[in-house]
């Protein structure tokens, strides 16, 4: 588990970029939106957005907080959440975002979330 400066960052950043496998085996990066809690990182999206249709076929992701001198890397294997929501979810993200994660359905489809318990943590906090 890191650290608490580095469980301050995971509560103050706006973005982190996630990582998921295409179906060819080729890297998909994107930055998201997230709550961090317990060792689970929690992320919006919507449902027919290619990094969700990815994780349905190979859930491994990693995550990385954008900054190269003290990096925040995990890995875990991600699972699709839809509604209802955990409520502290849909509080958190009207908090950090002003986001209302019950919206209805975007172009890309209804919103869920993806929740990525944490197996490993890369690096923490240094570059060493």
């Amino acid at each position: 588990m890191p650290g608490p400066e580095v469980l301050d960052r995971l509560a103050q950043e706006r973005i982190v970029w996630l990582c998921t496998v295409r179906p060819n085996g080729s890297p998909h990066v994107t930055p998201v939106w997230f709550l961090f809690r317990g060792d689970e990182w929690w992320i919006w999206t919507q449902e027919r957005n290619r990094k969700v249709r990815n994780i349905v076929v190979d859930p491994r992701v990693s995550l990385a907080l954008p900054d190269g001198k003290f990096p925040v890397v995990a890995e875990g294997a991600a699972v699709i959440v839809r509604q209802p929501f955990p409520e502290w979810v849909d509080d958190g993200f009207r908090r950090k975002y002003d986001w209302d994660v019950t919206a209805p359905a975007g172009p890309a489809g209804k919103n869920v979330l993806i929740r990525v318990p944490v197996t490993r943590w890369l690096m923490a906090g240094s570059a060493s």
